[in-house]
């Protein structure tokens, strides 16, 4: 009866700490770029209305290798704010980490720039939210970062 007794708790131990190990970990990116991207706009955007960019314009602006890019998505501004949103879903985890340098590198760029005539969207800038989960990664400049984080942590970042 002891015996029966030990395995028994002994199960419910074992079955309690896996449970306890599956709460963290963090849930898998799996929307598509586009889908992200346009939430983030719509959501967090309110001072600028952003416009789609082009996969070539895309490239040019982030300096992607894109045929290292299997999904993607970015808006840019169309008056004189720093906002924009940017999602990119990497081929392979390898190339997360060099774009968001790349996309890292594009806000300093861009910091620079406003620094020179609108101080408030250069601080807009030191504020850009860079995430990376699994084999995306996200920019997101916009006028709602609490909002924005919200809508990220959702998908999974």
């Amino acid at each position: 009866m002891k015996r029966l007794l030990c395995l028994c708790l002994m199960v419910v131990m074992m079955t309690a700490a896996l449970a306890a190990c599956g709460k963290g970990e963090p849930k898998e990116v799996t929307a598509a770029a586009d889908d992200i991207a346009k939430e983030l706009v719509s959501e967090t955007i309110t001072s600028d209305t952003l416009t789609k960019s082009t996969a070539d314009f895309l490239a040019a602006t982030y300096f992607l290798d894109m045929n290292e890019v299997e999904d993607s998505a970015a808006y840019f501004s169309s008056a004189a704010t720093a906002c924009e949103v940017a999602v990119i879903k990497c081929k392979n985890p390898d190339y997360v980490k060099e774009t968001e340098t790349l996309l890292k590198q594009r806000t300093d760029s861009q910091k620079s720039l406003y620094e020179t005539y609108n101080a408030p969207e250069a601080s807009r800038l030191e504020k850009a939210i860079i995430k990376t989960s699994g084999n995306y990664a996200v920019l997101c400049v916009s006028d709602d970062n609490d909002k924005a984080e919200e809508i990220l942590s959702k998908y999974g970042f």
